[in-house]
């Protein structure tokens, strides 16, 4: 499965949000598996938005033939838009499924790893990070991806933008050091994201 991240600041919100609504033509497409996204709880300008795809053949069909006639509606609505892949690794908990339907945040982290590090930091995502995070009350589903250049995204899903704060206050502290994450993490930059229900296309 390909993960596609975008982050932009929005310098026209009704107009995105109008542009946004255009995307529910996506389940036609061959191969595509879901989409959603949000608004930064930190930055109320910043959208972010979450796409998948079966495989990277699929996604650049789509990318080659659809995509520029359903973004042309958001023309002009944000500015500085970064867009990054990701192949899957694994799931975050089990049974990953690109729904958004129930959640009410989703954490995004993206890392880059030393090149020396990154077996040691996969390692410690599914030994220590997974069983944490799958643990926690409130964290319904995640994934976990790469893209070349030792760069990492994990990203979970929660059903309540409290029941995350509790995570972060209580574990993640304390996980860090037991992972070694700052001999592995070069660089590391993340968000939490509200959802926007009327965003999502399943």
């Amino acid at each position: 499965m390909l993960v596609k991240w975008i982050r932009c600041t929005v310098v026209d919100r009704p107009g995105f949000e109008r542009g946004q609504r255009k995307w529910a033509g996506l389940p036609g497409e061959p191969g595509f598996r879901g989409q959603g996204g949000g608004w930064s709880r930190g930055r109320p300008d910043v959208a972010h938005v979450f796409a998948f795809w079966e495989s990277r053949a699929f996604y650049d069909s789509f990318m080659a033939r659809s995509h520029d006639r359903l973004a042309a509606a958001q023309s002009g609505t944000y500015r500085d838009m970064q867009v990054r892949l990701f192949e899957h690794r694994f799931d975050v908990k089990v049974g990953f499924e690109p729904r958004f339907s129930d959640a009410d945040v989703v954490r995004v982290a993206h890392c880059r790893v030393r090149p020396d590090r990154v077996d040691h930091f996969t390692l410690v995502q599914e030994k220590v990070w997974n069983p944490a995070m799958a643990g926690s009350p409130g964290m319904l589903r995640g994934v976990f991806g790469e893209a070349p250049g030792n760069e990492f995204l994990v990203l979970s899903m929660w059903d309540s933008a409290a029941e995350h704060g509790k995570y972060r206050v209580e574990r993640v502290e304390r996980l860090g050091l037991r992972a070694q994450t700052e001999a592995d993490v070069a660089a590391i930059a993340g968000d939490v994201v509200r959802v926007e229900s009327a965003w999502t296309v399943a």
